[in-house]
């Protein structure tokens, strides 16, 4: 089995090119934080620092962390204290009020670990806001994607990178590590996208980074043909099968 990378290689510029809806659809997940002036809030996988802004507006410090140097570096560049780290190594014991993290714990496959950190960060009481892909999130692209690996044994083995799992599932994971949940939903988000071959350049290339560059557009295009098939019309266009897991909790252990 050949070794899987902790992180894909983002580009901040192309991601808000093709994905900025990602950070414009988690405001209400910011007013669920509810950040409040003083506070210490964690943006655990803040990307490019877009919703950290957001949270300071109300008078909190955040700390971002994210596995991709390029978006910490462009986090930094607007104003945000940030750096290099994964979800599953949060360096700081009870330091915070609040952890927030939208669009990033799907990508976290050890997720009692990742839970286990977040706890460990946060100071008793400290509140876990966070949204991300859940039970179905993107079926359509994941079977997709399988039958391109299926039909190309030379491409190797499709080793699927994304947890999405349900709320019960969750929520007892949550439970496990001492938080009480407060609040746990999916929600249906069917996303337009300009062209699922650009969400495959920013989201499969950790996926396809073995494969060569004439067999990388390959996959992009059997993918697309399947794919138009089921979430493209004439006359909406692409529209991303999207489900996330909206989710508020309290450390009380």
């Amino acid at each position: 089995m050949k070794n899987i990378k902790l992180t894909n290689q983002w580009n901040p510029k192309e991601y808000n090119k093709h994905t900025a809806f990602v950070s414009q659809l988690a405001l209400p997940v910011v007013a669920l934080l509810d950040p409040q002036e003083g506070e210490r809030i964690h943006d655990a996988g803040c990307g490019d620092g877009t919703l950290a802004v957001e949270i300071e507006k109300y008078g909190a410090k955040v700390v971002g962390v994210d596995m991709s140097g390029e978006m910490i570096e462009a986090c930094k560049a607007k104003g945000i204290e940030a750096y290099v780290g994964s979800v599953t190594a949060l360096p700081n014991e009870n330091e915070f009020d609040a952890v927030f993290s939208n669009a990033t714990l799907h990508w976290v496959k050890d997720a009692k670990s990742a839970v286990e950190n977040i706890s460990n960060t946060l100071k008793c009481g400290g509140r876990f806001v966070a949204e991300f892909g859940g039970m179905g999130n993107i079926h359509h692209v994941v079977v997709a994607i399988q039958k391109v690996f299926d039909n190309h044994p030379e491409f190797g083995a499709f080793e699927n990178p994304w947890y999405f799992p349900t709320p019960k599932e969750y929520q007892a994971l949550l439970e496990s590590v001492g938080f009480e949940v407060k609040y746990i939903e999916l929600i249906p988000r069917p996303t337009p996208m300009d062209d699922i071959v650009h969400w495959l350049d920013i989201f499969a290339n950790g996926i396809t980074e073995h494969l060569s560059k004439k067999q990388f557009e390959v996959f992009k295009c059997e993918c697309r043909d399947i794919l138009v098939e089921t979430i493209y019309s004439a006359e909406e266009g692409w529209i991303l099968d999207y489900v996330r897991l909206r989710v508020e909790a309290v450390k009380i252990g």
